[in-house]
């Protein structure tokens, strides 16, 4: 059997040099989504207070549980707890900026 070599449409790399050339990228990814998100709490979800409702509520409802299903995931909690390997579990990489 052949390993699988592509995730999505992208090819997998086959160096460590590619790999961590490829995890800086989505990090960067991951990065630039979370200082959105940051921006747009900041500003209150674009809802200005004399306006908010209960759509609102259920919007940010909706957000913080992909969020939390983001957060599991990473710190192997809650679907996610004794589930076998995480990123937490891989060696530690040294990064130099």
């Amino acid at each position: 059997m052949v390993p699988d070599t592509t995730s999505g449409d992208h090819p997998m790399p086959k160096t460590d040099d590619a790999a961590l050339a490829a995890f800086v990228a989505r990090k960067a990814e991951i990065d630039a989504a979370l200082d959105r998100i940051r921006a747009a709490s900041d500003d209150h979800f674009f809802a200005s207070p004399e306006h908010v409702h209960w759509g609102h509520v259920t919007a940010l409802a909706d957000h913080t549980a992909l969020l939390k299903r983001i957060t599991d995931a990473i710190y192997a909690e809650g679907e996610h707890a004794n589930v076998g390997t995480h990123l937490r579990s891989v060696v530690p990489v040294t990064f130099m900026d």
